[in-house]
């Protein structure tokens, strides 16, 4: 009988172990997440999921690991004036006293080396005489400045230390939309403030109203951005770093729900060159381009909208020698599918001067593949090009044609045959504008202009005709 009850128990204790671990596994395997299908009374359906405490994203890691990474940065630029003379001063010839004015201005800055090295951006540190980097530990230092790249508006600067916290370079390509990144900066003098938000969009670009030429393709996310942030770091959940804070869209010039980064794999190219050159070597393709849209597609006849439409190939350029021709439409760089223009220009700033790559283009119905060598941005000064035409500051110049010469009615100029990124673009001129008079010395050939601007100490006035023989100036410094 004793022995019964023992087999009963013993049954009883192996089904409650059984039942228990049963329940204990079924619940491993079965997330808290619970999704449920709701009927309205109108048959529409609607969806409603309650998440577990596992699914919320935890930035504790990414916030911990990489705010004493992000720096304050104060610049000081100060500039003399002269005050305005008064009637005495016109009797006895006096020219006004000088005065010096002072402006203060701050950003944030993300420290990328332990050696001292710090992004920041070109507008945060434009302009200034002094550059003040104070860092989480309010420890403050005084920061030189290493280069700039005003396309891509990323500048990098050095404070004399060593052993700083660092915050590793991650894969802004592998951002995901809806993906959780973090702000970091000093918005309104408010250090080391975190703010959270998703990648909204990939491959932004913002009206340009300068007319500078400019590498734009912005990480969008509504982390809220405000004026202090520029120069901050954008963060993944790992603390990766992903982007530099750069600008926000705001009618009130405060956060409005939109703040662009620049892609740190843009970054990384940018500051390696600053470090080992002392500026950007970039290349060029030297096309303008649009982008598709249905009208173009059904009259080249696509079978999808993605790629740019060439509208105007540079001659002379790399495109140019690789046989890009107006209305292709450009699909693919390498194994890199083309988006939109701001994905070529991003794509295109990987490589440098010399760099090889296939073109995959669309032409009459067919897919064709280009091999293009890229060119530089810029070269020298006087450098005389394939096609003959001279390098000056960006743009290529020659020797007015007879036909030029007829059409407008001179004896002699210097045509400005094409016009890159430079400071002939800088001031506003096109293709086709006639240089007379450079300094106020009558000019012939593009020599002449050489040897007067290397001659020139500060600046350069340059005065002509437009394409249509309009009388015409610009100037810049040297």
């Amino acid at each position: 009988m004793q022995d019964m009850k023992r087999g009963i128990l013993i049954a009883l204790l192996a089904a409650v172990s059984g039942g228990l671990a049963a329940w204990i596994v079924t619940k491993a395997a079965t997330p808290e997440t619970v999704e449920r299908v709701t009927v309205a009374p109108d048959g529409s359906q609607f969806r409603t999921v309650n998440l577990s405490l596992d699914d919320y994203p935890d930035f504790t890691f990414a916030a911990e690991s990489a705010v004493d990474a992000v720096v304050y940065v104060k610049v000081v630029s100060r500039e003399t004036t002269r005050q305005a003379p008064s009637i005495l001063d016109f009797f006895f010839g006096y020219e006004g006293a000088p005065q010096e004015r002072e402006r203060v201005g701050s950003g944030s800055g993300v420290i990328i080396r332990q050696d001292g090295y710090i992004v920041t951006n070109n507008h945060v540190i434009e302009g200034a005489t002094e550059i003040e980097v104070t860092l989480t530990n309010n420890k403050t230092f005084k920061a030189e400045l290493i280069g700039t790249d005003p396309a891509t508006d990323i500048a990098l600067i050095k404070v004399d230390a060593q052993g700083l916290p660092v915050i590793p370079f991650g894969d802004s390509d592998r951002l995901r939309l809806g993906e959780w990144v973090l702000a970091i900066g000093s918005p309104y003098n408010l250090r080391s403030t975190i703010t959270a938000g998703i990648v909204s969009a990939k491959g932004r670009s913002m009206p340009n109203y300068d007319g500078e030429f400019k590498i734009e393709s912005f990480i969008q996310t509504d982390a809220a951005v405000n004026p202090g942030n520029s120069g901050g770091a954008l963060v993944d959940k790992a603390g990766n770093l992903v982007g530099i804070n750069t600008a926000i869209v705001s009618q009130t010039g405060a956060y409005a729900g939109y703040s662009f980064a620049v892609p740190v794999n843009i970054v990384k190219k940018i500051v390696s060159d600053l470090i080992d050159y002392g500026s950007v070597r970039r290349a060029l393709l030297g096309v303008t381009m649009r982008p598709i849209d249905q009208k173009i597609a059904d009259e080249l006849k696509l079978s999808s909208l993605n790629g740019v439409y060439i509208v105007e190939v540079l001659p002379g350029s790399a495109a140019d020698k690789a046989g890009v021709k107006e209305k292709d439409v450009l699909v693919m760089i390498d194994s890199m599918k083309v988006t939109n223009a701001s994905s070529v220009q991003e794509m295109v700033n990987r490589f440098y001067p010399g760099d090889k790559a296939v073109l995959t283009v669309i032409r009459d119905g067919r897919e064709k593949e280009l091999e293009v060598t890229f060119k530089g941005t810029t070269e020298e000064n006087g450098t005389v090009t394939e096609d003959g035409s001279v390098a000056f500051y960006g743009a290529t110049i020659r020797e007015v044609s007879k036909e030029t010469k007829e059409r407008l009615g001179i004896k002699s100029g210097v045509e400005i045959v094409s016009v890159g990124p430079g400071k002939i673009m800088d001031a506003g001129v096109s293709e086709g504008f006639v240089i007379l008079y450079v300094n106020d010395q009558p000019v012939s050939k593009p020599q002449d202009v050489i040897n007067i601007i290397k001659k020139s100490k500060r600046a350069v006035f340059i005065e002509g005709l437009t394409s249509y023989g309009k009388v015409s100036y610009f100037g810049f410094g040297i």
